[in-house]
């Protein structure tokens, strides 16, 4: 069923040249698991002041995109990278397109895109993942507990939308607008628009990635802050 989709993944990187071969490497390990020979991979730099785009280029070879901007908005740099995705992928119909989004901070089981295709298959626009952090108690035993704590899931489904962890069929995205300009949760916002314009979503407990525990993001009042606040909670 996954090789009857075009699939791209699309990563915003700022500043990200310790971790963005990690990401790619797990993201083209879902790739080679899901059987996707002809899927693409678009990394968008966005006001990268250090070897992201270079790594991210070497990396990726013809397979791959990297687009370099200097916007400073997560919000329109997943846009700009959703906009090649889609340049990419043509002319591939749009429903039969599928856009997965991670963080450059951030691994992708290899089941990833198998996952969220299978959700797909089942009839989602839209799906929604879950989150491990790294080193999450290394970071200060009270996070961990509090983040643990928080963090809850409901029989296989959740109430979570992450950035990190989210795929969309490009009808959907297309219909919608897209991603919302914005520097912080424009994860929700994507979310929040196809959940009102009525389109079949799913937040599933299987579609997982282990995303960076660092306190100190990209976004103001991104994951990292999150984290942050979870330190200095009463």
């Amino acid at each position: 069923m996954t090789g009857a989709w075009r699939v791209a993944v699309t990563i915003p990187a700022r500043d990200e040249a310790d971790r963005i071969a990690a990401c790619l490497r797990s993201v083209q390990t879902a790739i080679s698991t899901a059987g996707l020979h002809d899927a693409v991979v678009v990394v968008v730099a966005d006001h990268c002041t250090d070897a992201t785009a270079a790594t991210a280029r070497e990396l990726l070879g013809p397979r791959g995109v990297v687009v370099e901007c200097r916007h400073r908005s997560v919000g329109r740099a997943r846009a700009v990278a959703a906009a090649a995705a889609l340049r990419r992928t043509a002319p591939a119909p749009l429903h039969r397109t599928w856009l997965a989004t991670t963080d450059a901070d951030t691994t992708v089981d290899p089941d990833w895109l198998v996952r969220q295709l299978a959700c797909a298959a089942e009839g989602a626009a839209a799906v929604a993942g879950v989150v491990r952090v790294d080193d999450l108690d290394d970071l200060a035993p009270v996070v961990g507990r509090r983040w643990r704590a928080a963090y809850r899931t409901t029989g296989r489904s959740h109430p979570h939308v992450h950035g990190a962890n989210l795929g969309v069929r490009a009808d959907a995205y297309v219909a919608v607008g897209g991603w919302p300009d914005t520097d912080t949760a424009e994860d929700h916002g994507l979310w929040d628009r196809l959940r009102r314009a009525g389109w079949p979503t799913a937040a599933s407990v299987d579609v997982r990635v282990t995303t960076s525990g660092r306190r100190v993001g990209r976004a103001p009042a991104g994951f990292a802050a999150h984290l942050r606040s979870l330190e200095g909670t009463a």
